[in-house]
C-alpha cells in the first residue's frame, strides 16, 4: 500500500468513526495528503523507507511540530515547532501522522478518564475503560483508525490500554527511545512506547523510534552495552508466577484464563522449562511507585503549573501532584535505598528465567467502577505494571485469546517481562507466540 492509500484509508475511518474521546488534534487532511504525496516520491526515487504506507497517531504529551501540546489540559497547551525525536524517527522512515491524541492528563492514570476531552471509549468492549494513561493512541490503533501510535509509559501506560484494547504494546528499556520532546510524569522512569496491532508492526516502530539520534537533549537516554543482541539463549526458561503472588481482583475466570494462556505459551515450543517464580517481591516494589516518595517526581514536572492552575486541572490529576509536593527531601533518598535493596535481592532471578510472563491486568473494569474509585481501580490495573520501570525490566504485551474469554471483554492478555535491553529477546518470544494465536 503507498503512502497516499494509507492516509486516505486513515482518514475515512477517521471521519466514519463518531466516538469522541480519541483525539484531541487532527493533521490536516491536505497536510497528511501532501506528506504522503513526499513518502511516495522518496520511495519512487528509490529510498528504502521501513515505515511508507503506515499512518501514525501521537499522543498529546508528545511533540509534534505544528500541533498543540496539550498533556491533556487545554490551559497547559503550547505549540512546538520541531518533532520529538521518537516522532521525528518515524516520520523519516515514511510514517505520516495523522493527529494527537487524548490522555489521562499529565500522563497520570491507567484508566483514560481522567481528561477533560471526553472519556476515551473502548472501541471494541463499549462501557468498559480503555486503559491509561495512552488510551487514545491504543483507542486508534484497535479502531482501525491508524496504523501505528505512540504513547508513553511510566506506570503502565503503554501496556494497560494495549491490554484493555486487544491489541500489542511495546515498553521499552528506560532510555533506548528517546524522551525528548515528552511533557514528563516522571523522567527517571519514563518511556516512549509503541502500540500496533501486530507484534512485527509495533516491534518494528520501537526499532525505528530507538534509532534517533542519541545526542538529543534528553539526559535519560542510553545506549546499550556491549554485546546485548536480538536473542537469548534457546530453548528459554519461562518464568510463571505461583498462585499466591496472584491476583484477579474478583474476576472468577482470571485465574483460568491465565493458566490457558501460560499452557498456550509452553505448547508453542518457546520454551520448554517452566520455573515458578514469587511475584510477591515485585508487587512490594510496585507498591512503592505511588505509596512511597517516587511519586514526588510527577510534583517536579508539572507541579508549578498545577499550583497556579488549580481550577484548570482534574480534581484527581491535581489532588494527586499537590499531595506530591508535600514529601519530605529524605523520603525520597529513603526509598531509593529501599528500591536498591530490593532489586538487589531479585535480581537473582534472572540468572534462573529468561522472560517473566505476568498477566497485563488482574481485570479490565467498567467506567462506573472507575468513577466510583478513581483511585483504587487505578492501582489494580497497576498491579503487574508498576514495578517494570522501577527494577529497570523491559515488557511486551499482547493478546492470548484462550476458551475461557468472553464476546463482552477483551482476550486474555499477558505481559512479557525481561531485564533491560532484553527487548530483542521478547519481541522473538512475541513473534514466536503471535501466529498460534491468531
Amino acid at each position: 500500500m503507498t503512502a497516499s492509500e494509507a492516509v486516505e484509508r486513515s482518514l475515512a475511518a477517521i471521519d466514519a468513526e463518531q466516538r469522541d474521546g480519541i483525539w484531541i488534534s487532527l493533521v490536516e487532511p491536505e497536510v497528511a495528503r501532501a506528506r504522503a504525496a513526499e513518502v511516495d516520491r522518496r520511495v519512487a526515487a528509490g529510498s528504502v523507507l521501513a515505515l511508507a504506507g503506515q499512518t501514525l497517531a501521537v499522543k498529546d504529551n508528545i511533540d509534534v511540530a505544528g500541533l498543540p501540546t496539550t498533556a491533556g489540559c487545554p490551559a497547559y497547551a503550547y505549540r512546538p515547532t520541531v518533532d520529538a525525536p521518537a516522532v521525528r524517527a518515524l516520520i523519516d522512515a515514511g510514517a505520516v501522522v495523522m493527529g494527537k491524541t487524548n490522555l489521562d492528563q499529565f500522563a497520570t492514570g491507567l484508566v483514560g478518564t481522567r481528561t477533560p476531552y471526553g472519556i476515551t471509549p473502548n472501541v471494541r468492549w463499549p462501557g468498559l475503560v480503555s486503559g491509561g494513561s495512552s488510551s487514545g493512541s491504543a483507542a486508534a490503533v484497535a479502531a482501525g483508525l491508524v496504523d501505528l501510535a505512540l504513547g508513553t509509559d511510566t506506570a503502565g501506560s503503554g501496556r494497560v490500554p494495549a491490554a484493555a484494547n486487544g491489541i500489542v504494546g511495546v515498553k521499552p528499556t528506560r532510555g533506548r527511545l528517546s524522551i525528548g520532546g515528552v511533557v514528563p510524569a516522571c523522567r527517571s522512569l519514563d518511556c516512549v512506547s509503541v502500540f500496533a496491532p501486530t507484534v512485527q508492526a509495533a516491534v518494528a516502530a520501537a526499532d525505528v523510534a530507538a534509532s534517533s539520534a542519541v545526542g538529543d537533549e534528553d539526559p535519560w537516554r542510553r545506549t546499550p552495552p556491549a554485546g546485548a543482541g536480538p536473542e537469548g539463549a534457546r530453548p528459554l526458561r519461562i518464568g510463571i508466577p505461583v498462585a499466591a503472588g496472584l491476583t484477579f481482583d474478583g474476576d472468577p475466570d482470571g485465574s483460568e484464563r491465565f493458566d490457558a494462556a501460560t499452557r498456550a505459551v509452553l505448547a508453542t515450543g518457546v520454551g520448554t522449562s517452566a520455573v515458578p517464580v514469587d511475584l510477591l517481591p515485585f508487587i512490594a516494589v510496585a507498591r512503592l511507585l505511588y505509596e512511597g516518595a517516587f511519586v514526588a517526581e510527577r510534583y517536579e514536572a508539572v507541579g508549578g503549573f498545577v499550583q497556579s492552575h488549580r481550577d484548570e486541572v482534574h480534581p484527581v490529576v491535581r489532588d494527586i501532584v499537590l499531595r506530591a509536593g508535600q514529601l519530605r527531601a529524605f523520603e525520597v533518598f529513603r526509598d531509593q535505598t529501599e528500591l536498591a535493596r530490593r532489586a538487589r535481592a531479585l535480581a537473582p532471578i534472572w540468572e534462573r528465567i529468561d522472560v517473566l510472563v505476568v498477566p497485563s491486568v488482574p481485570r479490565i473494569p467498567t467506567i462506573a467502577e472507575v468513577q466510583a474509585g478513581p483511585i483504587e481501580v487505578n492501582a489494580m490495573l497497576g498491579t503487574y505494571t508498576n514495578f517494570v520501570n522501577l527494577l529497570d525490566l523491559a515488557a511486551v504485551t499482547l493478546p492470548v485469546p484462550t476458551e475461557h474469554d468472553a464476546p463482552d471483554r477483551p482476550p486474555t492478555s499477558i505481559t512479557l517481562i525481561g531485564p533491560a535491553w532484553s527487548d530483542g529477546l521478547l519481541a522473538s518470544v512475541a513473534a514466536d507466540l503471535a501466529p498460534h494465536f491468531g
